[in-house]
């Protein structure tokens, strides 16, 4: 079958490989939708990720799509799943052991199990994550909708941290498909929301989604706008990455406010935040990171009932063969938001 193989840094290839024989209790799908992630770009810039993938490998893990292929369990038991069922799986599975698993940390687990290979005709879901994050689709679910679950995930992780209520003013800066998965969901949770970032189209979503107000970073100091709103933001949450805007979050939350460091910034990079205001305005300060089995079907009822669909997300599509050059133009600076891989043609 045809898959993209990471080798390195920004060395993606597509291939003829071998598809993998299923072990008990696994499954394999054949692959309906595969979307591009900003998490993919960072790994296909770096050549690697310490923990998610180790080139050489397949790449992509956002996708959903349909059951060809179940090996029960070596107990006998018969499997719950069957060729053809419609699915979506999640990108990484806990071990359900370790400290953190039994103290309602999945998203911290020792031992995650991520699942790589999304940009490829199909991939093999080992038994673990078929038993702790593979869902199952209704039959109106659309396959492109059902790839947002992973990164929907993560967004719905970060909001339950920051315990986002009703009547919340809340400040998300960035306005990637993250960024836009955070206007949406505290818009829906009662908020009062303020999106800070660039791109026409981007900012268009954001205000389609709800958000009061509009601040174009492209044209006007992110610091200096807010401050002189007469508006402080009860939460601010950080969907860039960049220490300067980790700094500018914490400058513009309200005395006792809550700042979600949601971005990753690049490994070895340090921010330098003011202690005393930090301490005199009693500020809460955290980071979320990942996602757990219950906020991936969490996401998925967000998807089911139409809150989040891939209209406004995907605005591209390429064939597989076409992978290598669109995350070549992606890491030039190509402002899509999320692109639909096709992976037969």
């Amino acid at each position: 079958m045809k898959a993209a193989v990471l080798h390195g840094k920004e060395d993606v290839r597509v291939e003829e490989i071998e598809p993998a024989r299923l072990k008990s209790g696994e499954v394999r799908i054949a692959i309906e939708a595969a979307l591009t992630c900003g998490t993919d770009l960072k790994v296909f810039k770096r050549g690697y990720h310490a923990r998610m993938i180790v080139p050489p490998a397949v790449f992509g893990h956002e996708l959903s799509g349909r059951i060809v292929e179940v090996q029960n369990p070596k107990s006998n038991a018969q499997s719950p799943w069957k060729v053809g069922d419609r699915v979506v799986v999640a990108n990484s599975a806990p071990c359900g052991e370790c400290f953190f698993c039994k103290n309602q940390q999945e998203n911290l687990c020792d031992d995650l199990l991520f699942l790589n290979g999304a940009y490829a005709e199909s991939i093999v879901v080992p038994r673990r994550l078929v038993e702790k994050n593979l869902l199952r689709l209704a039959s109106k679910t659309d396959f492109r909708d059902a790839a947002l679950t992973e990164p929907l995930a993560c967004v719905v992780q970060g909001v339950e941290d920051a315990k986002l209520r009703a009547g919340q003013n809340v400040l998300v800066i960035g306005s990637g498909p993250i960024g836009l998965m955070f206007v949406a969901l505290a818009k829906h949770s009662g908020c009062r929301v303020t999106v800070a970032g660039r791109g026409e189209s981007r900012l268009q979503t954001a205000q389609n989604f709800g958000a009061e107000k509009i601040i174009d970073v492209a044209k006007m100091d992110l610091v200096s706008t807010s401050k002189t709103s007469s508006d402080r933001f009860d939460v601010v949450i950080e969907a860039v990455g960049k220490p300067e805007t980790w700094e500018a979050a914490v400058q513009l939350v309200r005395k006792g406010g809550t700042v979600n460091f949601f971005g990753g910034c690049p490994t070895g990079t340090t921010v330098s935040l003011d202690t005393s205001l930090i301490h005199y305005s009693n500020l809460t300060l955290l980071a979320s990171f990942h996602h757990t089995p219950k906020t991936i079907r969490r996401a998925l009822e967000f998807i089911e009932s139409g809150l989040i669909c891939a209209k406004d997300f995907v605005d591209g599509e390429c064939a597989l063969s076409e992978l290598p050059e669109l995350f070549r133009s992606m890491a030039a600076g190509n402002r899509a938001v999320k692109t639909l891989v096709r992976v037969r043609e």
